[in-house]
């Protein structure tokens, strides 16, 4: 109780030390002079009275500094001390303290930024409840697309009834096209991007609509009311945030569709499922409609019961997977999942394959941090140089070693402090712009925030920092001969030899975390050049497309008997050829032509025709991506064509016709039945239907991903299959922008109902597919670019430090004879030596390390030779001209001006 009370009365006496004081000195001045008139009293002068009553008490500052100690928290007292000196002293020093928070700021704001990505999307769960029994459930990855990475209706029925380890099972229609959904409010229509999701979407992930209700099975069922869930962002920009916006109907695609609920800011399906796409609403899935038949289009997505483990959970599928079919009408279709159930935790689906990426990007900031705090240390060191005096003075008066670090410590973190503040206005700044990058294909990319393991991060870094540059520069102060240096009276001396070291040594450490860095960034963009120089197969350049809408959706069900269909198929070309006889008399237009998916977006495998006569393969790992195109695709595409491309007369009733690609041609050429080994008029072998003409072989088009290889591809006339969407591709003379216009206005002169769709150039969708990778890209270079200009600095504060200290030395050379050019060379000499050292251990580091960088490149070596030489070129270049200036300045160094000063 005791120690309570005297906690409790050193807190009081901390709170109100002002007025305590105020009595203290009262008190000791009325003991002073009560003393001083004693002693006055016995005889003594008054000014060896006075002595005699200070010796008495034992001084005034020594009793206040003991009444003090005793009464409150006297460590606290003195941080208040050393914080208060701090103060002054770096506002005497403005353009230090400036330079030192700059660095600490661009250094902390880059940390704290790139933390935050790692953050959300490695560390932090995915934004649903207990989202660690979350998985995403698909087979392995293999080369037929989309159609290889989803199941059927019938196995997701079947997957669902037999598994036990879920709660519910979950997914989406993953062949949604954007601007798929046209919103119609009276003027022209209004493009919107829309999802298809099951209806327990919602309920397996734990999102609750913010506004209204999200779907339940009878809005799934046959012949239901049309409903959509609105997102945030849609109901915001489309609805101006229409509070009653529930229960109101709007004509959606033709059909009256009712509002029945507004999703939370904190879900976005682009950023968790479709990174880089803009979705703004989602209808419910019908699995008993037409999607029934139409083959793998479904995701799954699992909810695990509580205490299932992943493992029991990846058991459990394989057991399924022989009982799933692909379509419960054809009993042979069962078992073709075997062993290609995989779950997986949801997480690591939506951004484990990038981890590798962000643990360079991570490893990037912070060697940026470290060459910082090699720069500050560098920079208090000759601060240290030029304060000598004072820390020894310091000494004198009784500062113990301990008390002169610890002041040199105070000042680190204060500005450490001030670096991580203005670093956190940078890094919210960088935060905030990545977010609004919808058009990066980079998972949860909008859900980047400051968070407060973000604050905590940065607490972390900069008492880190603080200590890292501020501990060198205190332990080698308060080593040396503080008395020596309060004798010593020349400037050139107050640093002894050790400091000169101990400052070479961080040169060559900062050059070293420099070359690393941009033996990094080099690999990375030359990676990045080769990605750009990939053969697409197509010419994106001066090509654009638009989503045209065709009065009719494909998918409604009419074509159910051959003789529908072909009629549905004739009054879509017969609409098409009109649309492109249209656009190809536009000024500009060189060509123009349809297709119903375009390269690098959606994609999906129909089933592998093999030349007529071949014996299927027992197993085949992979099909031709499928896309249905009309005549002039493939000119206004610009992909190669050998062979003929198709025609209008290649109607329904005609031969079927197809075009392959080389890699395809290549594959079926294989099996020996052709003898010339030339595709073009072969015929292939199409299941049950008829044989399927090869008219053309197309160059091979990239159509998953520029630097994946591009697989096999057939291509099906629009003449006679019908499509399931039509993206109009325009080839044009002039920039796509200025044709914009005109192809708009003709689309809707030929059908009022087309929407107000964008005419997005092809080049759009070859960004968007690096857009990944040139965002880590672009991080890295800029992170190196900002290592390589402090090092710069660092190894021109050193030089320059250096000159200043040997100015005398240099005075008596010249003074001897030695030239300016002489006094140059040397001094680069020795710039270029600690660059060389740097380079070396920086280069052997990278090598080391190379093994991380592996697999991020593309084409590229991680022990690419013209990158290693081109960095060290570059360093030792600007290494070169950082100490030029020195050397400059100190050949013209006045001999007698130097020896006159000293």
């Amino acid at each position: 109780m005791s120690e309570l009370w005297r906690i409790l009365g050193r807190m009081w006496a901390f709170m109100f030390r002002r007025p305590l004081d105020a009595d203290l000195d009262a008190e000791l001045a009325a003991h002073l002079e009560m003393a001083i008139e004693d002693n006055m009293a016995r005889g003594l002068p008054p000014a060896e009275a006075r002595r005699l009553a200070l010796v008495k008490i034992g001084g005034v500052e020594q009793a206040r500094y003991l009444h003090r100690e005793a009464r409150g928290f006297m460590d606290i007292d003195i941080l208040s001390q050393d914080l208060r000196f701090t103060f002054r002293t770096l506002w005497r020093d403005p353009s230090f303290t400036a330079v030192a928070i700059l660095i600490l700021a661009l250094a902390i704001g880059a940390n704290i930024a790139v933390f935050s990505v790692v953050n959300t999307l490695l560390l932090r769960p995915l934004p649903f409840p207990s989202a660690q029994q979350l998985v995403w459930i698909a087979p392995p990855p293999t080369k037929c697309g989309l159609s290889c990475a989803t199941y059927s209706t019938d196995a997701y029925d079947q997957f669902r009834t037999m598994s036990s380890s879920y709660q519910d099972v979950t997914g989406y229609f993953a062949f949604s096209s954007a601007d798929n959904l046209s919103l119609n409010l009276g003027g022209a229509p209004i493009p919107a991007t829309s999802i298809d999701v099951i209806q327990n979407f919602f309920k397996v992930l734990g999102v609750q609509a913010q506004i209204g209700r999200t779907f339940t099975p009878e809005d799934a069922r046959n012949g239901a009311a049309p409903v959509v869930i609105l997102t945030n962002a849609w109901w915001k920009r489309q609805f101006n945030g229409d509070p009653n916006i529930v229960g109101k109907a709007f004509d959606m695609n033709g059909q009256q569709t009712t509002v029945i609920g507004v999703l939370p800011a904190s879900f976005d399906f682009g950023a968790v499922f479709a990174p880089g796409t803009k979705v703004d609403a989602l209808t419910p899935l019908n699995l008993y409609g037409p999607p029934r038949d139409w083959g793998n289009i479904i995701t799954f997505i699992g909810r695990m019961r509580p205490g299932v483990s992943l493992g029991q959970a990846r058991d459990e599928a394989a057991r399924i997977a022989p009982h799933m079919c692909w379509n419960n009408k054809h009993p042979e279709t069962c078992g073709d999942y075997k062993g290609a159930v995989v779950p997986v935790p949801l997480k690591d689906y939506i951004s484990g394959k990038l981890r590798r990426s962000l643990i360079v990007l991570w490893a990037a900031v912070g060697a940026i941090l470290l060459i910082a705090c090699v720069n500050l240390s560098n920079l208090l060191l000759a601060r240290a140089s030029a304060r000598s005096k004072e820390f020894a003075m310091r000494g004198a008066l009784g500062a113990s070693r301990a008390r002169i670090v610890r002041q040199l410590l105070t000042e680190s973190l204060v500005l450490a402090g001030f670096g991580a503040v203005f670093g956190l206005m940078l890094a919210w700044t960088l935060v905030s712009w990545f977010a609004h990058q919808g058009a990066i294909a980079l998972p949860l990319l909008s859900t980047l925030h400051i968070d407060s393991a973000a604050l905590g991060w940065t607490v972390l870094i900069a008492i880190f920092a603080a200590v890292v540059f501020g501990l060198v520069p205190g332990l080698r102060v308060s080593s040396g001969n503080l008395q020596e240096s309060l004798k010593d009276a020349g400037p050139g001396a107050s640093a002894s030899r050790k400091h000169e070291l101990v400052r070479s040594i961080l040169v060559v450490c900062e050059v070293a975390l420099a070359c690393m860095l941009l033996v990094g960034a080099g690999l990375l963009l030359r990676s990045f050049m080769r990605v750009l120089d990939v053969d697409l197969g197509f010419e994106p350049d001066r090509a654009a497309a638009i989503m045209v809408d065709y009065q009719g959706n494909p998918a409604d069900g009419n074509g159910s008997t051959p003789t529908s269909q072909n009629a549905i198929t004739n009054r879509r070309a017969v609409f098409q050829q009109q649309v492109l006889s249209r656009i190809e008399s536009l000024p500009g237009v060189e060509a123009a032509g349809f297709t119903d998916y375009l390269p690098l977006g959606q994609n999906r495998a129909w089933g592998t025709p093999l030349p007529k006569g071949a014996k299927r393969p027992d197993h085949l790992d992979t099909g031709p991506l499928v896309y249905v195109i009309s005549p002039g695709y493939m000119h206004a595409m610009g992909t190669r064509v050998r062979g003929r491309d198709f025609t209008w007369s290649d109607g329904p009733t005609g031969q079927q016709v197809v075009m392959i690609n080389e890699s395809y041609a290549r594959f079926l050429n294989s099996f020996g039945m052709w003898s010339d080994g030339n595709a073009i008029g072969k015929p292939l072998a199409n299941g049950g239907g008829s044989d399927l003409i090869v008219v053309g072989v197309v160059s091979d088009v990239h159509e998953e991903s520029v630097d994946g290889d591009a697989g096999w591809q057939i291509y099906y006339p629009n003449t006679q299959a019908g499509p399931n969407g039509l993206e109009l591709v325009v080839r044009s003379s002039i920039a796509p922008s200025n044709l914009a216009t005109s192809v708009l206005s003709t689309l809707r002169e030929i059908n009022p109902k087309q929407p107000m769709a964008e005419f997005k150039p092809i080049r759009l969708l070859v960004n968007h597919a690096v857009s990944g990778r040139q965002f880590f890209m672009l991080l890295v270079v800029s992170f190196a670019t900002l290592g390589l200009l402090l090092a710069a600095l660092g190894i021109y504060g050193v030089i320059s430090y250096s000159v200043t200290r040997q100015t005398q030395e240099i005075g008596i050379r010249m003074a001897l004879g030695a030239s300016a050019g002489i006094v140059q060379r040397q001094i680069l000499a020795g710039t270029l030596r600690l660059t060389i050292i740097g380079v070396v251990l920086g280069a052997a580091a990278s090598i080391l390390g190379s093994r991380l960088m592996a697999s991020l490149l593309f084409a590229t070596s991680p022990w690419d030779a013209v990158t290693y030489v081109s960095m060290a070129t570059a360093l030792l270049a600007i290494a070169a001209i950082s100490g030029y200036i020195p050397a400059f300045r100190a050949s013209r160094i006045n001999p007698i001006v130097a020896l006159r000063a000293n």
